[in-house]
């Protein structure tokens, strides 16, 4: 870029880049203490997300940092293995995203059934908002989903006795409502301020006026302070394969989250289009980084991207821009962090989780059949009452069901032939274990001492199950007289085995 093409667009992306920092402030900090992680956690991911991953980004307008898609695992890890767990988990995740990169395999996280992502994050929307329901009113979330909507109630109650429950909750409730209000009746000429940035304002400035006790935002007056270096000894924790397991599944659903980011990003601007492959491998950098010094994982972010493209950004300057924001507020006013009632920053991801619980992409999928709708619903289901990964492989489950039910379609008919006793066994689709009673019904309505001829040029494909109970029922009607004939022309390569000629089995030239 030379300096004159520079100049011309600084400014836009200067301008850009204010507007996604202000997005990316309380969604850092929400994010992280959704993930039962310190706000500085958060704070750091997005740095790096900024400065290291926008920099070399196969996506240049899609912006990269904690993600609401993420907190409900990183809450379960951290429960289960502790919060100095994630680095080995984020460091082996990030390898793994970068070798996926290198080896040309972004196109096949994009392949993944679209009923299973957007069920995924519904499940995952409900488990935030479950969870910060009860974080709004100065309380904790649960273990699971189901305990955090049976103890909801608990919690109300507790917060109507003394204590801070009760106005916490108040500010948490205020926020949402100045969020929805701010989406929808925002001027056209205040459209860069976002409406997260509104709300926590707006509550803290009350939270200061009127003095009141709720918790509030513990950030470090020192940077450092928040990073948790890798230790050499917790690399020794991957041999344990349910840390080999979490970061499999940590380096998918990051991965499938951020390469769907990034092509509905493409469809927002006409200007250069994403290389996944390389965003891939930039997203693995930043997640390895993200490990080494105790950070969050990250994803790219459908709501940061969308406010920089509507912001007018045209560059990669502009997400490193909002990365360099982020750090210069954090090393220079974490004074102002430290006043943020902790209930508005939950009131912000409960209304983040709302909008995960997209019922207008559910009713879409409706165009495409039931199935999608039950996988989605499943999946969601399943993520709410079970665990995160439990969800995603119902939702493979189902899928894959799918493909089996929808590759062995098999139409079969007994066509009568010119010649006396000769009749055609016509198969047309593709003959699989899952059509063999289907295939014996048929059989048996052949009469005795028949000529059969079963030509399986219309077949996609025909696996051993089937050719056997041909072969089979060939030699046990062959004493009654009756003759199969298998004609196998047009099928070489879609042939799952070889045709035996036995007594009473003809085989047609090939």
């Amino acid at each position: 870029m030379g300096a004159t093409e520079l100049k011309s667009v600084l400014p836009r992306e200067l301008l850009a880049s204010v507007v996604v920092f202000l997005v990316a402030l309380p969604l850092c900090m929400g994010i992280a203490i959704a993930s039962g992680m310190p706000p500085a956690k958060g704070l750091i991911t997005g740095i790096i997300g900024g400065l290291v991953v926008g920099w070399l980004a196969g996506s240049p307008l899609q912006v990269s940092g904690p993600a609401a898609g993420l907190a409900v695992l990183v809450f379960e890890l951290v429960r289960e293995h502790g919060m100095l767990m994630l680095g080995p988990i984020l460091l082996l995740a990030g390898l793994l995203q970068v070798l996926a990169g290198r080896f040309k395999l972004g196109c096949w996280f994009r392949v993944t059934a679209p009923a299973v992502v957007y069920g995924m994050l519904a499940g995952i929307g409900v488990l935030i908002v479950l969870s910060q329901a009860h974080v709004m009113f100065d309380s904790g979330p649960k273990p699971s989903g189901l305990d955090n909507l049976v103890g909801f109630p608990a919690t109300l109650v507790q917060a109507i006795g003394p204590g801070s429950g009760l106005q916490a909750g108040m500010l948490g409730l205020g926020t949402i409502l100045i969020m929805w209000s701010w989406d929808k009746l925002r001027p056209q000429s205040l459209r860069f301020v976002p409406g997260a940035l509104l709300g926590v304002g707006i509550a803290t400035g009350i939270s200061l006026f009127m003095a009141l006790d709720v918790k509030r935002v513990e950030v470090p007056d020192n940077l450092s302070d928040a990073i948790d270096w890798l230790r050499p000894a917790d690399l020794m924790n991957l041999a344990d394969p349910a840390i080999l397991i979490a970061a499999i599944a940590v380096a998918f659903i990051a991965s499938a989250e951020t390469l769907l980011s990034a092509a509905a990003v493409d469809r927002m601007h006409s200007g250069q289009r994403s290389d996944f492959d390389k965003e891939l491998s930039a997203q693995g950098v930043g997640n390895m980084l993200c490990g080494l010094v105790g950070a969050l994982p990250m994803t790219g972010v459908i709501v940061r991207s969308s406010a920089n493209v509507q912001a007018g950004a045209t560059t990669r300057m502009s997400t490193i821009f909002h990365g360099l924001w982020l750090l210069a507020f954090v090393l220079l006013l974490s004074s102002v962090l430290q006043s943020i009632p902790v209930a508005s920053l939950a009131g912000v991801l409960v209304y983040t989780g709302l909008k995960l619980v997209d019922l207008k992409t559910f009713r879409g999928l409706g165009r495409y059949g039931r199935m999608p709708m039950f996988t989605y619903a499943a999946t969601a289901g399943a993520i709410i009452f079970t665990d995160l990964l439990t969800g995603v492989l119902v939702g493979f489950g189902l899928t894959l069901v799918k493909l089996a039910l929808k590759a062995s379609r098999l139409k079969i008919s007994v066509v009568p032939l010119e010649a006396e006793n000769e009749l055609e066994l016509r198969l047309v689709g593709a003959a699989t274990f899952l059509k063999v009673p289907a295939l014996t019904k048929a059989l048996a309505g052949i009469p005795a001492g028949s000529t059969v001829h079963v030509p399986l040029n219309n077949l996609s494909y025909i696996d051993h199950s089937c050719l056997e109970l041909l072969e089979e029922w060939g030699r046990a009607n062959a004493a009654h007289g009756t003759k199969l004939v298998i004609e196998p022309r047009g099928l070489k390569r879609r042939l799952e085995g070889r045709v035996h000629t036995t007594t009473g089995i003809g085989s047609g030239a090939s």
